[in-house]
Formats: structure tokens, sequence, C-alpha cells
């Protein structure tokens, strides 16, 4: 096997990084900045600073007019993706937690943006399979719980528009991907993985972004 690359990713390394990404604006610095003291045994469950620039990229490389969020926390996410989307731009956010995701609504209002987003407190396979059947999603951002990735994964592949793009989160679990024992969270992510993989409906790459991103075409 050849590997493309020595790069290991220090801490001076990652923060070059950052700093050759678009910079976090004061709003998604405080989001960030709480989440970290309010919750800081759940703080890990927030996507990666330089995943939000990321997100908010792929949102206005695709055109995306309709946006699905699965596992919002406290609104980081959504944030970064709503602010991409034009004014009259919808970005559904699924969450089951009015105590995490109040902190994004603060947010979302701090950033103008409050009416782009619609927020469902509900099971997310409840919200999903209650939106239109036909093909309407331009771009989803799947970062919930591990167990229910193919499920979620399942209902929103019928759902996305040819050419609209699903984003999954923590694809690499921490490397424990790697280990034939895996059980839990990491051995349903390699269950998932194995899924994406051979799936003939979507376009698939996995990339070694934080945790691990796919990012997924429909054909």
């Amino acid at each position: 096997m050849t590997k493309g690359n020595e790069t290991t990713i220090t801490d001076e390394l990652y923060a070059y990084t950052l700093a050759h990404n678009p910079p976090l604006d004061p709003v998604q610095r405080e989001l960030v900045e709480t989440t970290y003291a309010r919750f800081p045994d759940h703080a890990g469950m927030q996507s990666a600073e330089e995943q939000a620039p990321l997100l908010a990229f792929l949102v206005r490389l695709v055109g995306a007019r309709h946006v699905v969020e699965v596992g919002t926390f406290t609104g980081f996410s959504a944030l970064a993706m709503a602010q991409a989307l034009p004014a009259d731009g919808t970005l559904i956010a699924c969450d089951i937690s009015e105590e995490w995701t109040a902190y994004g609504r603060e947010a979302w209002e701090k950033a103008g943006v409050a009416d782009r987003i619609d927020l469902r407190i509900a099971p997310a396979l409840d919200t999903l399979r209650a939106m239109p059947a036909e093909p309407h999603i331009d771009f989803a951002y799947l970062d919930a719980d591990k167990g229910g990735y193919i499920a979620y994964w399942e209902e929103l592949v019928p759902r996305m528009r040819q050419g609209g793009v699903i984003a999954v989160d923590n694809v690499l679990f921490h490397g424990a991907v790697t280990d034939p024992a895996a059980t839990g969270s990491a051995a349903a992510i390699k269950e998932f993985n194995e899924h994406v993989s051979a799936d003939a409906r979507m376009d698939s790459v996995l990339l070694t972004v934080s945790d691990g991103l796919t990012l997924s075409r429909k054909r």
C-alpha cells in the first residue's frame, strides 16, 4: 500500500490550518466557547472548528436552498450552513434536546438567520419520514447517534435531488473503525461505511477531515 503523504497534524499545523481558513465570526466563536463552558463533558459532539467554513463552502458550492441537518446539538454547524444559504433558503434541523438547541436558537437570532432554520424537536426518523418523499433536498449533514446512521441515510438518499450532497461526520470514529473487535458506536460506523461504499445511488468519498468526513453526491 502506498500512502499519499506522511503529514502528521501537530497542534502547530492545526493552528496553521485554521489560520488559513475563513475565521469564525463573533457569533460562531461565542457559540463554540459557550458550548465548551456549559457542556464540557459533551463539547466533543460539536463539529470541529474547521468544519464550519467547509460546510458553508459546500452549501454554496451546490447552490443549496433546502438543507437538512440530523443532529444539531448547540447549533454551531446549523449556524454556519444557514449563513451560507440565500435569504429564502431553509434548513431543517433535527434534534431531541430543547436544552442544547436553546443555545443554538440564541446564536441564530444574533446572527440574523433564525428565519432560515426550522428546528424540529423529535426523533429524527419521524421528522425525516414526514418530509415529502420526492427528491427535494440539496444538501444534508448527518452528525447524530451513530447507531442510527444507516436508517437516517436510507431516509435521506431518496429525498436528495440529483447532484445533491450528503456530508457525514465521525466516519473514522477516533480510529476505532480499524479494530476488528469494535463494538457499539464504532461497530455501527464500520457497518455504515460499508453500506455507503456499496450504495450505487451515490458517488462517495471518505476524507480524513477531523474525525473523518464522508461526502456523497446523488447520481
